[in-house]
């Protein structure tokens, strides 16, 4: 009977080691690639963590419930990497789960938040959380991860940049605003009229904040993307989209602050210095499938987007060269969204 017993432990542990040999966490997160946030089904609960390994070219998946035993959440909309720790936020669940960086063990979790969306960080000490149905811009503590204070808004708040001693925060859900927030008084200073929508931010080399604004989720007025001067907080740009079935998202930008990216009806770009928006994609979406987020390698500039088939099944992750060459095609979990890099030289 001991035997046995020690053969039928041995079987288990060989067949178990096989299950994980892909997965040892530790290891292939000490290369660079990138997360992708695995949203889920919406009140499901079962939200999750992606990770693309460029070392072994491979998509790891739920790895959050692996490492900490518990799933991630009800919708995790968004992930910032911070020094040595990264910050998920949780939209639906109200929360932003703080993780090590590179073993993804739990740091602390943040609770008693209002639906939030995005994280912008001040400085060492204090962040800004974003939300969509409060009028309120969260304040973080980020020496205890509590929540200090508010920013009274007035509106809804959704994409957020700082960029020197302001923070501009985006009015996405019916507005056309952005709000300018004074990072030392964490008081409104100012709001800029842009565009319906606004509804992705990013800042460029020469300190330009460029808004996309996607024109109203009925396509009632046409999707534009504007460029503010940050010292002046006015608009130097405004690029207008050709037919009002145009439907913009995801702005990003290159490592360099120099190339523009966002997706409609494909991948697009265009340099911060065009005057005009581009005729044609640079990426076609490959037959069945459609793009519904966009991240770009800081470093390398390679494309990543994520498809998430019929918002109810596992979806994929797509990589692509700068050039538009296609690498690979894998799958990742429900409904994979947004991402966030983590580079070793970054």
């Amino acid at each position: 009977m001991t035997k046995l017993v020690t053969i039928i432990l041995f079987l288990t542990l060989i067949v178990s080691c096989k299950k994980n040999e892909d997965k040892l966490v530790g290891t292939f997160l000490t290369g660079d690639g990138v997360f992708v946030i695995d949203e889920g089904n919406f009140m499901g609960g079962n939200g999750s963590l992606s990770f693309y390994s460029y070392d072994s070219s491979k998509v790891y998946n739920d790895l959050f419930s692996e490492v900490n035993g518990r799933p991630l959440g009800d919708v995790p909309n968004s992930m910032e990497i911070f020094g040595d720790k990264a910050y998920i936020v949780v939209n639906n669940s109200g929360k932003i789960e703080i993780i090590e960086k590179n073993t993804l063990e739990s740091v602390s979790t943040i609770t008693g938040l209002i639906s939030p969306r995005n994280i912008g960080f001040v400085n060492s000490s204090k962040a800004y959380v974003t939300s969509m149905y409060s009028d309120s811009l969260i304040i973080i503590n980020l020496n205890d991860n509590s929540i200090s204070g508010y920013i009274d808004l007035r509106r809804s708040s959704e994409s957020i940049v700082i960029a020197g001693d302001k923070a501009f925060v985006a009015n996405w859900v019916g507005g056309n605003e952005v709000i300018v927030i004074d990072n030392a008084s964490n008081e409104v200073i100012d709001s800029i009229e842009v565009g319906i929508e606004p509804e992705s931010m990013v800042l460029d080399r020469n300190e330009m904040l460029w808004v996309l604004c996607n024109g109203g989720w009925m396509r009632e007025n046409f999707a534009e993307l504007d460029g503010i001067n940050t010292s002046t907080n006015t608009i130097e740009k405004n690029l207008i989209f050709s037919t009002k079935q145009a439907s913009p998202s995801c702005l990003r930008i290159d490592g360099t602050g120099e190339m523009l990216y966002y997706l409609e009806s494909g991948v697009r770009k265009l340099s911060i210095a065009s005057s005009e928006l581009p005729s044609e994609p640079i990426i076609i979406p490959e037959s069945g499938h459609y793009f519904y987020k966009l991240g770009i390698n800081p470093v390398s500039n390679d494309i990543f987007v994520t498809d998430a088939v019929d918002y109810q099944q596992n979806g994929f992750l797509i990589y692509y060269k700068e050039d538009g060459t296609l690498v690979s095609s894998q799958l990742a979990e429900i409904i994979p969204g947004s991402m966030c890099f983590k580079l070793t030289n970054k």
